[in-house]
């Protein structure tokens, strides 16, 4: 083998049109496409904004149907496509990629998990890829050697953006604001934010996403009065403005993974409340990096927020720790070369 030559490096998703796996896939391939060492190439369902978002980037990117188990033509297009870029490694984000890849003695196969995933879809794979501790020990605990799991977390975007108007959404700019982002799901509680607000008078909530709850929680917004105050925005990709517009983010997570959103509002100077959920009690350092609260409880979260809202040197506080950690762990440039040395582990390169 050539140990001059880049390490041939396929990453494969077959995503869904909007996320935060996906969107996370982009820039860690665009930061691993930038590496002299590797040569990276993207094989993903065939969504025109992130073929485009990839391209733009310089990642060679081919995309794919990535249909079920009827969709034999679009497994066997795939499958010519990635034996014919002779990869060294093969790394599949999530259920469908990592089932649509098979086990080949040519490459190193790596399922990267981002999740608490099912693990009957990821055995085949000869290492594992966990973004948090609590991730890694999944894998473990489901009888993966611990030799070859491995933990590296997200990085978030660290595009500088600017601010939004205060008063975007028909918002009034004399009130505390706060925010929360993610699919509208039961698992990311948002319901137990809205009860927490409704002892936070004055305070604005805007709520970013989009997803099977939303009609539950505009009923409960209604229910308990506080449809003046929230504002439902649908799915957004410009989070990371949104953040540097408010005053605090809140992560009320009944299950979360890493928490990617948690690195976001690091990197852009918003102060977080988070509750003790997986990814985020992991990573947040209580009064440190953010501030934490117990799973589904909703008082504790009200005085969390309050408190933080009310106190200019604890915002401050909070926003110059975040920063602190996230540069020594979690940077893009951090995160990158991780990856970079596990490639090179794996091939021996």
């Amino acid at each position: 083998m050539n140990t001059n030559t880049p390490i041939r490096v396929a990453q494969v998703l077959a995503g869904a049109a909007v996320g935060g796996a996906e969107n996370f896939f982009v820039r860690l391939v665009a930061g691993l496409n930038e590496r002299p060492e590797l040569d990276t190439h993207a094989f993903i369902r065939g969504h025109a904004h992130r073929l485009e978002a990839l391209r733009s980037s310089g990642v060679t990117t081919q995309g794919f149907r990535f249909g079920g188990k009827l969709d034999i033509l679009g497994r066997r297009s795939f499958r010519q496509a990635l034996n014919a870029f002779e990869p060294e490694v093969v790394m599949t984000w999530m259920n469908r990629a990592s089932i649509s890849t098979p086990k080949s003695s040519r490459y190193r196969l790596v399922a990267r998990l981002g999740h608490y995933y099912n693990l009957k879809y990821y055995r085949h794979a000869d290492y594992w890829v966990g973004n948090s501790k609590g991730i890694c020990k999944h894998l473990i605990d489901g009888g993966m050697p611990a030799d070859r799991v491995v933990h590296i977390p997200n990085f978030a975007d660290e595009t500088r953006v600017e601010p939004l108007p205060r008063d975007s959404f028909d918002t009034p700019s004399d009130r505390p604001l706060i925010l929360a982002a993610g699919r509208l799901h039961v698992n990311k509680a948002f319901d137990v934010l809205l009860h927490a607000l409704v002892d936070l008078p004055g305070v604005t909530l805007w709520l970013a996403g989009s997803g099977p709850e939303e009609a539950n929680l505009r009923a409960l917004c209604s229910k308990l009065g506080l449809d003046e105050r929230v504002r439902f925005l649908g799915w957004r990709n410009d989070v990371t403005a949104l953040m540097r517009t408010a005053d605090l983010f809140v992560c009320p997570s009944r299950h979360e993974g890493l928490g990617s959103i948690v690195m976001e509002s690091w990197v852009h100077g918003c102060p977080i409340v988070a509750t003790n959920s997986q990814g985020p009690g992991e990573v947040i350092t209580d009064g440190l990096s953010g501030l934490i609260t117990p799973v589904d409880d909703a008082r504790a979260l009200t005085a969390a927020i309050r408190s933080v809202l009310e106190s200019d040197d604890l915002r401050r506080s909070l926003i110059e720790g975040a920063s602190q950690v996230y540069a020594q762990g979690y940077s893009r440039e951090y995160i990158v070369n991780e990856y970079a040395e596990f490639y090179r582990r794996v091939t021996g390169r």
